[in-house]
């Protein structure tokens, strides 16, 4: 059965070079380093300086299009670094669609820390969302950034692929409290959206945020899910990452949110680290497994 993170390119290491080359003549010569990939695009270390990301799929490059005239427009106005593109890829002969190049944002992908590790990064993430979602919706929309198409907080509607997806879990024994995860996905249910839509990363998990040596919050990467949406699609970090003992001073910095925005976030949480669970187990990444399998722990500790 095909995956909804199955490419439909891939953009190998040596074409990546000789695209890069060939487009970016002032990078040669470039060497490239795998970064990994996600869901939408293949993304290169290149001179360890930019990181350069291809769509995967068609369904990235309009969004890849998109952040490429936000960011710049964002970055300034944020206080944790974010992806700035510098170099804007176009389609040729050898691939199809646009790609993009980036400054480095300097971290390493959070796997498994502790709580009070975790807790440090509390008022820095509040600052940054409460920053990101008092960006002006009208000019992000007018950046061509689109409003949430995908429906990622429709309970209704995605609550069985939930429980598809849980069933996985335990036939491939990946999450020991599966028992638990499985009570709190069949006892949701549909929950009212906010009516202010506001500007959102729209995919922010413990593998698009970068940490410093002292185990803090210094960057955050991957924007090709950015859209005007409900703020619960990026609250849904607090309970991904954040222990149950950190959010009343998250949100005493954010700014309170509803009760349903908060019950939105954490089922949005658990449907993010579930779907990306899974995708580390078919990536063979234990990385992703075991760091999806802390952040699980965390959002139903309460």
């Amino acid at each position: 059965m095909a995956n909804s993170w199955d490419p439909e390119q891939v953009v190998s290491k040596e074409a990546a070079r000789q695209l890069i080359e060939r487009q970016f003549p002032e990078l040669a010569p470039a060497t490239i380093y795998p970064l990994g990939a996600g869901y939408d695009n293949t993304v290169y270390l290149v001179n360890e300086r930019y990181v350069f990301r291809f769509p995967r799929r068609q369904i990235a490059v309009d969004l890849l299009r998109a952040e490429g005239r936000l960011l710049p427009r964002l970055a300034d106005r944020l206080p944790l670094p974010i992806s700035i593109p510098l170099f804007f890829g176009s389609p040729d002969a050898t691939y199809p669609w646009l790609f993009l190049g980036y400054e480095l944002v300097r971290g390493q992908l959070p796997v498994t820390l502790t709580h009070e590790e975790r807790t440090r990064s509390t008022a820095d993430l509040a600052r940054f969302l409460r920053a990101l979602h008092d960006f002006s919706a009208a000019e992000a929309a007018g950046l061509g950034v689109p409003n949430d198409v995908l429906g990622r907080l429709a309970i209704g509607k995605r609550k069985m692929a939930l429980l598809d997806r849980v069933n996985q879990m335990e036939t491939l024994n990946l999450y020991s409290s599966v028992g638990n995860l499985r009570r709190y996905a069949e006892k949701t249910g549909p929950i009212p959206l906010t009516k202010k839509k506001c500007l959102v990363h729209g995919d922010l998990h413990i593998r698009n945020i970068v940490i410093d040596q002292r185990h803090k919050v210094s960057g955050v990467i991957d924007w090709g899910d950015v859209h005007i949406g409900d703020p619960a699609v990026d609250l849904s970090i607090v309970y991904s990452f954040l222990p149950s003992s950190a959010r009343a001073e998250f949100f005493s910095v954010y700014g309170e949110v509803s009760d349903a925005t908060k019950a939105l976030a954490k089922w949005k949480a658990v449907f993010t680290t579930v779907s990306l669970l899974l995708y580390g187990h078919d990536q063979q990444n234990a990385d992703i497994v075991e760091g999806c399998g802390q952040s699980l722990d965390l959002i139903l500790e309460e």
